[in-house]
């Protein structure tokens, strides 16, 4: 279970630096302690809940996420469009989205999914359903196709 957290630490770490892109002592030292105090908290956590969540991104985890940030900017551009043309409408709707995916890590991979992508917003989370928040009906049809959802179950976490 140790060798977890250090592959946290380290996986942290290298993910912070790639953000920071400066490779200076003061700020890779900022790194190090922000990485550090993150996995510390981990490990409090997961002593407190006894539920120790263990995620080993691979390459189905990678490929989700490129994907995702690709419906990023495909949303980006539709909310964009949204704004700048009168003829395309906003019509905000608040919807329940029924869910097939169960564990907590599915749960949150998804919620946060839909709310990173623009136009759309997890505003409850339940057993078996989502409250959806979004711009417009399209929206909240393109979640219930089921694709984001597939992706995330084949992840396996």
């Amino acid at each position: 279970m140790r060798m977890h957290y250090i592959l946290i630490l380290i996986v942290l770490f290298v993910f912070w630096l790639l953000l920071s892109g400066h490779y200076v002592a003061l700020i890779l030292a900022f790194g190090v302690i922000s990485a550090l105090l993150v996995t510390y908290f981990l490990v409090r956590m997961d002593k407190v809940d006894k539920e120790p969540v263990i995620f080993r991104p691979g390459f189905a985890a990678l490929h989700y996420f490129g994907w995702l940030m690709w419906q990023v900017v495909l949303s980006n551009i539709d909310v964009a469009r949204r704004i700048w043309n009168p003829r395309l409408p906003i019509r905000p709707q608040w919807q329940r989205l029924d869910i097939k995916v169960s564990t907590p890590m599915e749960k949150t991979l998804y919620a946060n999914s839909i709310t990173l992508t623009p136009g759309t917003l997890t505003t409850n989370v339940k057993k078996d359903h989502f409250m959806i928040h979004s711009l417009d009906p399209d929206g909240i049809e393109e979640l219930r196709k089921g694709e984001m959802e597939a992706r995330i179950r084949r992840i396996g976490v």
